[in-house]
């Protein structure tokens, strides 16, 4: 870890390039307003909640705030958030030194901007991408996040393809 609290990335002459094909790839990955977290938002304003997106002034800038019950909610991508035991956080074979670190500080901050809410007090639900893929699963992860918001546990992550774990 560094000064900042990320991993330092090792960057040697044996890294490939990225292409600029690879480049343009790259830069059209949405950080917000995804498909997953569209129905997301979808679901939940169908269902009557209102919320808030993206507050700056928060750690992590949660994708998703129900101010009325004190929740943020984080739609996270499987790959960048490296969703343990999903197929879609496999590491690309090239570049590896680079992946490793990229993911690895990603993880960390993840972490930390928990961490920091959950002291702030604020109740916190991880929603992964592959639990909103198909419509089974979506529906199952959506009745559970429901059922979580009205209850006092303190934590929410769903699971691939079943509904979510619940609380801790």
């Amino acid at each position: 870890m560094n000064q900042n609290g990320f991993a330092d990335m090792v960057i040697s002459k044996n890294m490939a390039q990225p292409s600029a094909q690879k480049s343009r790839m790259m830069s059209r990955i949405r950080t917000k307003g995804t498909a997953p977290e569209l129905a997301l938002r979808s679901a939940l304003h169908s269902a009557g909640f209102r919320f808030r997106l993206h507050r700056k002034n928060l750690p992590g800038k949660p994708d998703i705030l129900l101010p009325k019950y004190r929740i943020v909610i984080f739609v996270h991508g499987c790959f960048w958030h490296h969703h343990e035991g999903c197929s879609k956080s496999k590491l690309p074979a090239t570049n590896k030194e680079f992946w490793n670190g990229k993911i690895a500080a990603n993880v960390e901050r993840d972490k930390r901007n928990l961490a920091e809410l959950e002291k702030l007090g604020w109740r916190i639900a991880v929603v992964w991408e592959c639990s909103l893929k198909n419509q089974r699963s979506k529906t199952a992860t959506v009745e559970a996040l429901f059922s979580w918001v009205r209850t006092d546990l303190k934590r929410f992550e769903s699971v691939s393809g079943n509904a979510g774990t619940g609380g801790v």
